[in-house]
């Protein structure tokens, strides 16, 4: 009798044990140890994704990867058809030497032949107006005497006109040969060189654009497109998870800011492997108080104000996955592991 009283006894004591662990009487009553004074948060790992699309419009050449493969910052996912961009390049190539070629003829002036031929051409102009002048004398003198008509007279006189207009017609064209190309047109055919210069560096950036490369390392989550598909410039083609840097977002109420602040470390813990703490530091805390997210695993109550923060974690692995909620448990006041460091914390 007095065995079994006993064994019920000790039964209750293992019993109430059980449930004063499960139910965390002794921190609650102040008999924890310095390693229960820590902070405990939850949050989850932040989704960093990113949608990738061409900056350029055309039809999808080649797609060479698939979901679920992991790609490296670089990496050529997808290209467009080249062709016209190809034609467009060689059509930007053409306009820059032509205009190349304009500004060169500009700036050289004009040929020595060309200065010739206008020297010749005022001499020969020189020499018709002599001889319409002398026609003119003639005419002047046998009017009086009605040797000539008024009429041979008056042609005469035309003819001496509009040779001395030729005269001086020639003669500004050989100054302004002489002189040169005027500066204002050089200046302008060089601007026009810059724009197609400039059309030329377009051309070529959408070139290059045909080709849609990994902005990070990362895995592929979707394959949006297809081969063959005609895409607008910013559609989506793949949807990619990136690899680093991981970070958790959790939230602490305003009656524990004060126990965080950049750079202080963090344990990260997750619901399966509860043993492998992964190490962070604190990055980034919010100045503005929001009602806690629901997404948010805490037993605080829903309505209160908290502070998002950002934890960075130095070595991730692929047992963090974005998305799953973890634990965070913060330092100890007074612990070396809490006091602030000088160096600038990671963001």
């Amino acid at each position: 009798m007095k065995k079994r009283l006993l064994g019920g006894v000790l039964g209750l004591v293992i019993l109430g044990g059980g449930l004063a662990v499960w139910g965390d009487i002794p921190r609650r009553l102040g008999w924890g140890g310095e390693g229960e004074d820590r902070l405990t948060l939850y949050g989850n790992v932040d989704i960093r994704q990113v949608q990738l699309g061409f900056r350029v419009s055309g039809r999808i050449d080649q797609a060479m990867v698939d979901e679920g493969d992991f790609v490296t910052e670089g990496t050529v996912l997808a290209r467009l058809d080249v062709a016209p961009y190809d034609d467009a390049v060689r059509a930007a190539e053409a306009g820059v030497g032509e205009r190349q070629a304009s500004l060169d003829k500009r700036v050289a002036g004009p040929r020595p032949a060309e200065i010739a031929q206008a020297k010749a051409v005022y001499a020969e102009h020189l020499a018709n107006l002599t001889y319409a002048r002398q026609d003119f004398d003639k005419a002047d003198k046998l009017l009086p005497s009605g040797a000539v008509s008024r009429s041979l007279f008056d042609h005469a006189q035309a003819q001496r006109g509009v040779a001395l207009a030729r005269v001086d017609a020639a003669r500004e064209a050989l100054r302004l040969l002489e002189e040169g190309t005027r500066a204002e047109d050089i200046a302008a055919a060089r601007a026009s060189l810059l724009a197609a210069q400039a059309d030329l560096s377009s051309a070529r950036t959408a070139r290059r654009d045909t080709e849609l490369k990994a902005p990070a390392d990362g895995v592929i989550l979707s394959r949006v497109r297809e081969p063959g598909a005609i895409v607008a410039s910013g559609d989506i083609v793949y949807v990619m998870s990136l690899k680093a840097p991981v970070w958790v977002r959790a939230y602490v109420s305003e009656s524990n800011l004060g126990r965080v602040y950049p750079g202080l470390p963090v344990e990260v813990l997750t619901d399966g492997a509860p043993h492998k703490p992964y190490r962070g530091t604190v990055g980034f805390i919010s100045p503005v108080a929001e009602f806690t997210p629901k997404t948010v695993e805490t037993p605080d109550l829903r309505t209160d104000l908290v502070y998002r923060l950002r934890v960075v974690i130095a070595q991730a692995d692929d047992g963090l996955r974005q998305g799953m909620p973890v634990t965070l448990r913060l330092a100890p006041p007074g612990s070396p592991q809490a006091l602030p460091s000088s160096s600038p914390s990671p963001r």
